[in-house]
């Protein structure tokens, strides 16, 4: 008998790395290259950033950091993102919700063929339905206002059919549980399918945050005013039309960039348990 099996204090051994680990270590670095080297230019001079071929600064200069927070209301724009992102986290969690649960427990005339047609609006670009978007968005009288940003992205199909595929999973007896009870649809939906999809909730919360968060394309077209701008669309103050600091333009984006590695680094868990969830069903 080995001392491990004799001592349950015993030190476990540590596992043999697995050959995936080769293929992932590459990779791996080829992601985070980007990220470290939009780190490093935040952190040199103007001159360095022009080198070639490029190397390591030969200082660190914070101040780009505290230049760019000075020279263009960055606070301010930040606030803006998390309105919008925080804003379409909420919608998407209500309005998907309510939407995945009815297509997934009621049925009613033309339900699979509604279902089919919001599945289809994936398939579709937004540079497709961008134009008509923002025509409805004028005629609601939202041009130029964070509402043009919110209201568009309330609720997602993909958010729809993510949680519709989940309601899928869930066994129907403990609704038919709740309704010998007495409970009503909605309080069966609040009460007990909501709390069982926790790890999914957090999972299309995150991906919905990062979306908004990160989206260009749409507060361009949208919003013109600076008050209105979101960080992403801020960004681009930075760039004239013949030249760009680039060290603020990094340290700006460092800057944009960090709720969503905080984010990121603390819904990770949830990201593992709602994959695992979705394997043990």
């Amino acid at each position: 008998m080995s001392m491990s099996t004799m001592n349950p204090q015993a030190p476990r051994r540590f596992r043999r790395p697995s050959p995936l680990h080769l293929i992932l270590l590459p990779i791996a670095l080829v992601m985070v290259a980007p990220l470290l080297w939009m780190v490093l230019l935040s952190i040199s001079t103007e001159a360095e950033t022009r080198r070639f071929p490029p190397g390591l600064p030969s200082g660190i200069e914070w101040h780009n950091y505290t230049d760019a927070l000075r020279d263009a209301p960055l606070g301010h724009w930040l606030g803006n993102s998390a309105i919008v992102s925080v804003s379409c986290v909420i919608g998407n969690l209500v309005f998907c919700s309510l939407a995945g649960y009815a297509f997934a427990r009621i049925r009613f005339l033309g339900s699979r063929a509604l279902f089919v047609a919001v599945l289809a609006t994936l398939m579709v670009p937004f540079q497709i339905v961008m134009l008509p978007t923002l025509i409805m968005v004028r005629a609601a009288g939202l041009t130029d206002t964070l509402g043009a940003l919110i209201v568009p992205n309330l609720a997602t199909a993909f958010g729809i059919f993510l949680l519709r595929q989940f309601f899928m999973t869930v066994p129907q007896e403990l609704e038919e549980a709740a309704r010998i009870d007495g409970a009503s649809r909605l309080r069966i939906l609040f009460q007990v399918m909501l709390p069982l999809m926790r790890p999914t909730l957090a999972t299309l919360a995150v991906l919905t945050f990062l979306q908004t968060w990160n989206d260009f394309l749409w507060p361009l077209i949208a919003v013109q005013s600076p008050e209105h701008m979101t960080v992403q669309l801020g960004l681009q103050t930075f760039q004239g039309a013949h030249t760009t600091n680039w060290p603020r333009l990094m340290a700006g984006t460092v800057i944009s960039q960090l709720p969503v590695f905080v984010l990121f680094f603390v819904a990770q868990r949830f990201f593992v348990r709602s994959v695992a969830t979705a394997g043990l069903k």
